[in-house]
Order: C-alpha cells, then sequence, then structure tokens
C-alpha cells in the first residue's frame, strides 16, 4: 500500500498557498479605474510614437468640400467618446484576465483526469494485455476529475461574461446597443440555466463510471470468480459512447463557446487529443516518480516504452488535427472563420506557433528513437514541455476572446497553475494511498507482469 509521504504532503499545500495568495493579488490588481486605463493607454501611445491610438485622433480638415462636415467642437466630441469607448474596453480585458488564468489552469487540470478516465476505459473496453499494472495509477488520478470538474463550472458560472460573452443579457436584448444577432440566434443552446444543466449530467456521467470502475476494480481484488470483470467491462462500453457524445459538447460549452461568433466541426476532437496525450504524459511522470520511491516494483521499462510510445502516438495526433482545423480554415478564407487565426497570428504568434515546436517537434525529436523512450530521465523532461506545450493550447483557445492583446503570463497566470498543481497532487496521491498499487485479481494481471517488448 503506498504511503503518502509528508513532504509531498507539504509540498502540495504549499504550492495551493502560494498559488491562492497570487490568483488574489491578481484580482485585486486588475480592478483599474477608467482613468488609469487611460493614463495606461497614453503612455503605451507614447512610447510607440503615437501607435493605434493616433488613428483615434481628428480627421485632416475637409476644406469646406462637404457642406455637411462636422465642426472641429463635433470631431473633438466624436474623438473623445471613442478614446472612452477603447478605454472600456481595455478595461473590460483587464478585469477578465484573472478569471481567465484561473479558468485555463482549471481545465488544464480537469482535462488531465478526463483523458486519463477515457484512455483507462479504453485499455478495459479493449481487453489490453500491457497496462493492467498501471490500472491504479490511472484510478488514482482520476481521482481528481470529480472536484476538478466542479471547479471548472463554477469558474465559468461565477465569472459570466467574463469569460462568455453570451451571458450577458444585453447581447440578446434587441433594444440594446449591445444587441447581437448572431447570438441571440444561438442562444436556445447557449444560455446560462442549460449551460449548467449540461454541465452537471457531463460530469454526473463521468464521476459514475469512474466510482463504479474503481468500485469493481477494487472488488476483482478478492473476488472468486470474474463478476466484477465482467460489470466493468459493460459499463466500460457504455461509457465510452457517452463520453464521445459528452466531451465533445463540453468542448464546444466550455472552450468554443468563448467565440461565440466562430465554430469548428473538428473542434471535439481536437480538444480530447490535447487532454488524451496530457493524461497519458502525467501518468508516465506518476510512474516514473513512483517508481524512483521504490513502488511499483512489478512495472518495468517495457511498460514505460509503450506509455511513451502513446505519448509520441497522439502528439503526431494532435498535430494532424490542428493541421487539419487551420489549413481548411486558411484555404476557404472566410471572414467569419479566419478571424480565429488571424487574431492569434496578430496578438499571439509566439504562443500559437511556439506551442506547435512544444507539442510536435519537440516529441518528434526526443521521443521517435525507441532506446530513448526508455530512458526515464528522457520521458520526464519530454512530458514536461508537452505538458507546458498543452497549458499554451488551452492558453491559446481562451485568452484571445477575453483578454485580446492584453495577454502575458506573469503571477495571475502562475499562480493559478500553482494552485491547481498542488491540488492536483494532494487529491490524486490520497487517492493512491487508499487500495494495492497492483489489481490482484484483473485476468489480464499475469499478461502484464511479464509484459516485454
Amino acid at each position: 500500500m503506498y504511503t503518502f509521504s509528508n513532504k509531498l504532503k507539504t509540498f502540495s499545500f504549499i504550492l495551493m498557498i502560494l498559488g491562492a495568495l497570487g490568483v488574489g493579488y491578481g484580482f485585486l490588481t486588475s480592478h483599474k479605474s477608467l482613468d488609469e486605463v487611460k493614463t495606461m493607454l497614453a503612455e503605451e501611445a507614447s512610447h510607440h510614437g503615437g501607435g493605434h491610438e493616433a488613428t483615434h485622433d481628428v480627421a485632416p480638415a475637409s476644406h469646406d468640400t462637404h457642406a455637411n462636415a462636422p465642426s472641429h467642437g463635433e470631431e473633438a466630441q466624436d474623438s473623445a467618446h471613442h478614446g472612452d469607448a477603447h478605454a472600456k474596453h481595455v478595461q473590460h480585458q483587464i478585469h477578465n484576465r484573472p478569471w481567465s488564468a484561473l479558468y485555463v489552469a482549471a481545465f488544464f487540470f480537469m482535462m488531465i483526469a478526463l483523458g486519463i478516465l477515457a484512455f483507462y476505459a479504453i485499455q478495459i473496453a479493449s481487453q489490453a494485455g500491457w497496462s493492467p499494472v498501471l490500472f491504479r495509477v490511472m484510478e488514482g488520478m482520476t481521482a481528481y476529475l470529480l472536484p476538478g470538474a466542479l471547479v471548472v463550472l463554477a469558474i465559468a458560472v461565477l465569472a459570466g461574461d467574463h469569460l462568455f460573452v453570451w451571458m450577458n443579457p444585453d447581447m440578446i436584448n434587441p433594444e440594446s446597443e449591445h444587441f447581437d444577432k448572431l447570438v441571440a440566434g444561438k442562444s436556445g443552446w447557449l444560455n446560462k440555466t442549460g449551460f449548467i444543466i449540461r454541465g452537471l449530467i457531463f460530469i454526473a456521467g463521468w464521476a459514475l463510471y469512474r466510482h463504479f470502475s474503481r468500485k469493481f476494480s477494487i472488488a476483482q481484488d478478492t473476488a472468486e470468480d470474474k463478476s466484477n470483470f465482467k460489470k466493468l467491462f459493460r459499463i466500460t462500453a457504455g461509457f465510452l459512447v457517452f463520453f464521445i457524445y459528452t466531451e465533445s459538447m463540453m468542448s464546444w460549452d466550455w472552450i468554443m463557446s468563448v467565440d461565440p461568433h466562430w465554430f469548428s466541426t473538428l473542434f471535439g476532437w481536437y480538444v480530447f487529443a490535447s487532454m488524451f496525450v496530457s493524461g497519458i504524459t502525467v501518468l508516465a511522470l506518476i510512474t516514473i516518480y513512483l517508481k524512483s520511491k521504490g513502488q511499483l516494483e512489478f512495472v518495468n521499462e517495457n511498460h514505460l516504452h509503450d506509455v511513451a510510445k502513446f505519448m509520441f502516438a497522439f502528439s503526431i495526433f494532435w498535430t494532424y488535427l490542428w493541421f487539419s482545423q487551420f489549413m481548411l480554415i486558411w484555404y476557404s478564407n472566410i471572414p467569419e472563420e479566419v478571424t480565429y487565426f488571424v487574431t492569434r497570428f496578430n496578438d499571439y504568434k509566439l504562443p500559437f506557433l511556439g506551442m506547435v515546436v512544444m507539442n510536435f517537434v519537440f516529441p518528434i525529436l526526443m521521443l521517435m528513437n525507441a532506446d530513448y523512450k526508455r530512458i526515464p530521465w528522457f520521458v520526464v523532461m519530454a512530458g514536461l514541455v508537452i505538458l507546458a506545450g498543452h497549458y499554451i493550447d488551452i492558453f491559446n483557445m481562451i485568452m484571445p476572446a477575453t483578454v485580446g492583446d492584453r495577454w502575458f503570463i506573469g503571477i495571475p497566470e502562475i499562480s493559478s497553475i500553482l494552485l491547481f498543481a498542488g491540488l492536483f497532487i494532494f487529491v490524486v496521491f490520497t487517492a493512491l494511498t487508499k487500495a494495492p498499487l497492483l489489481v490482484k485479481g484483473y485476468p489480464f494481471r499475469k499478461e502484464s507482469e511479464e509484459f516485454h517488448y
């Protein structure tokens, strides 16, 4: 039985405390007044030789060529009004940043647990012979899913239009100056009540499968027949169907709807690839850590090699989906679609292109060689880069729609990562202490222990 060391427990608490303090600081410093924002914009404009603010100045005199030309006073009023509107927009983006940073980190750690739950279910449904020695590590990781998903849903609802503009009632009010016909047309789906109900259905389904799969797995350890294994197999088949549908709808609701004017038919698969490879990567890291502490003596380099193969393979799969989504939208050049990528190229070029290097080029170079997949420190190094790359992937999905060009990876973002990393470590390693680290009665246990490649 694994024992959660006091050092690791203390480490997780320190991460959570530091994270909570940093998140609080992010919220406190984000509430700038309109005058403060105007001063900030004026300083930015002066540093850039006028910058985009210069475009808001009064237009050149018309030399009386138009009888109805506005007076200088009217032009000055229009310019001031436009300047106020721009300042309010930037003010809202600054207010959005701590919410967005918190949401990105919360979703990232939740998707690791959801990704490994899907991987666990696939191993059971396919009756894989190599992976049962890793089942208890997977079950420990999935313990984070219920609290993690509830936190994501809670942040989304509490943040409101700081994250999801369609949650602003003015967007669907025809009498409001903020009325948006397209958002109003989608209000049958994009409304807060439906959002919450769907979210609770998703979470309940995932959590129920996790609960019963864990229950049957532990019961099989002491059972004299294979009845628990058969029950586990049957519910897994049903869960995979439920998962495919709900994962896609979750990605539409929780991520894609931050850009309600844009959609992609590949988006559900794209998010799935990101969560799947992230979950498998964390599985590799936790397995290597436990192995280094004298646990998991039944796990050998062949198991590590197979986990690293999945890390490599799904990095390629993610890249295929990223390129397919990007290439088709770029080629068709439909204004409503290309806006998504134009924004990211203009304002997020470094993280947008950098994540492709981290999630594709780096894994190709590091994990293509079969021998490297068997070297623990090599897999750890590749895994940390892959995880950082997929955090940036989620960052790129959320931030352009919420903070625009006001993005920065600073205290709010790093603190949010620390907060949820600490919570993830505490929940997962606590769950690992609740049952033996080897499934004893599972039919393919012996095959898995003797697995070699």
